[in-house]
């Protein structure tokens, strides 16, 4: 969420390409209307570019800042900032998000494949950590920057050439790993070491590596998750002393759930740490199980979510479940997607990982819905003129087809992919079998067991 007002947001925030036309646009006026001091000031601009009087750290004179308000494609808002000193020659320039913490913090992976991919925009906020683990390689969190994955190796490679001379003369050994490992990151550079990987992770959920449409999660995948207390408190979102972010124990225990009522009972804000409400209902899906509907609301973040859980014994096997959708009528199917559920539409090109959405219980057509607002709204943002006009045609054409899905126009195959057989997707004919429908059990993989943590279950 911006910091300013939303009715002000879209005035400020203007997207990159729409700020480089309005600087053309006021060029253009000035130049053809000069001698016209007073048609110059009706026709003027408002400045895009503000400039600050500032300290200079470097030789303690004043030196000039210079602040752009701008939002990035398929991303948010976001002031860049740059300042340069005339007196020593300073210069330095960093990336701030014009918007709060988010609600969960966010881990992104990308693997890199070419020299395009090397090209990919990345804003790195002050909080993220960066790491290529293919070299073993990590960059702390420091100032906020926007660059590419290129750039940041290359940042890497300036900063520790910088020292290498001195290193050669006062510390050989070092100066021999460190320039293996700039041998290494040169390769990486000149497209000669792919494929490689880079994550980001950052607590406060405001960093981002570009994404095309279509790509799948072995390529580019996005992982949310809790802030810890210690992340909370290096954030400032919380204060240790804090009575509301202390430990409870809840003596009386989580009381018996019964189908027939709704269940409050006090919890505490996977987002602030503090105490708040948790609602809990039970429903019983035909011919699946009973899952718990639960819904929180904390009254101090503002957070809210509502998730589904899913009980009972681990299956052996996971459950795979196949839909042809050919009939409108097909939208209005119940669908339940856990948590580790995975689901996949070939013809439209569409892969969401495990974690994605958290756990569902709706239709078809909501599932689909709510996929298509989180792109159009968080992702894909249509009036920009600065990106890839290839790139912004083919994120044109997949929503098209996303909405055209939802709209029953098209025929497709929905695949849900659930190591733990949590997830259930209506059977109209039931208890017959649907034609349209194939479930098919499948043996978890070494890395599913590990990452779902079975590997460690001794019962």
């Amino acid at each position: 969420m911006p910091l300013l007002p939303d009715t002000n947001s879209s005035n400020i925030f203007q997207p990159l390409g729409s700020t480089v036309e309005t600087i053309d646009s006021a060029s253009y006026t000035t130049d053809h209307d000069e001698g016209s001091e007073e048609n110059t000031q009706e026709n003027a601009e408002p400045q895009i570019v503000q400039e600050i009087e500032s300290l200079c750290m470097n030789c303690q004179e004043n030196g000039t800042t210079r602040l752009l308000l701008t939002s990035i494609p398929y991303f948010r808002e976001v002031v860049l900032m740059s300042f340069y000193c005339p007196h020593c020659g300073f210069r330095n320039s960093e990336i701030q998000p014009a918007s709060e913490v988010q609600e969960k913090g966010s881990r992104y992976r990308f693997l890199v494949e070419s020299k395009e991919d090397l090209n990919r925009q990345v804003v790195k906020s002050e909080s993220c950590d960066c790491a290529f683990p293919t070299i073993s390689l990590e960059i702390p969190h420091q100032r906020g920057q926007l660059t590419t994955i290129e750039g940041l190796l290359t940042e890497v490679v300036e900063d520790l050439s910088q020292t290498q001379p001195v290193r050669k003369h006062t510390d050989p050994e070092s100066y021999e790993k460190i320039e293996a490992i700039l041998v290494k990151i040169q390769e990486m550079i000149d497209g000669n070491a792919f494929p490689f990987e880079v994550s980001l992770d950052d607590p406060a959920g405001n960093s981002w590596i570009e994404l095309s449409p279509g790509e799948t999660h072995e390529k580019w995948s996005k992982t949310e998750y809790f802030r810890t207390l210690q992340q909370n408190q290096a954030l400032g979102l919380v204060n240790a002393d804090d009575e509301d972010v202390q430990e409870e124990e809840q003596e009386a225990g989580t009381p018996p759930i019964s189908n027939d009522e709704v269940h409050t009972f006090h919890a505490t804000c996977p987002s602030c740490l503090r105490r708040c409400d948790t609602h809990m209902k039970l429903v019983d899906i035909p011919h699946f199980k009973e899952v718990v509907i639960m819904s929180t609301v904390c009254d101090k973040c503002g957070y809210r979510s509502n998730e589904v859980k899913t009980g009972g014994e681990i299956p052996p096997k996971g459950k795979r479940i196949i839909l042809k959708v050919d009939d409108p009528e097909d939208m209005a199917r119940d669908i339940l997607k856990s948590e580790t559920c995975a689901l996949t539409i070939p013809e439209l090109n569409l892969d969401l990982t495990a974690g994605t959405l958290g756990g569902r219980f709706t239709t078809l057509e909501g599932l689909l819905r709510e996929v298509y607002e989180q792109l159009d709204t968080r992702v894909f943002n249509e009036t920009s003129d600065s990106m890839d006009p290839d790139r912004v045609e083919r994120w044109r054409t997949f929503l098209q087809g996303l909405q055209d899905a939802i709209e029953g126009k098209r025929v497709f195959t929905v695949i849900l992919d659930d190591p733990l057989a949590a997830s259930y997707l209506q059977n109209i004919y039931a208890p017959d079998p649907d034609p349209n429908m194939t479930i098919e059990e499948v043996e978890r993989t070494e890395e599913q067991n590990e990452d779902l943590g079975l590997n460690d279950l001794h019962v």
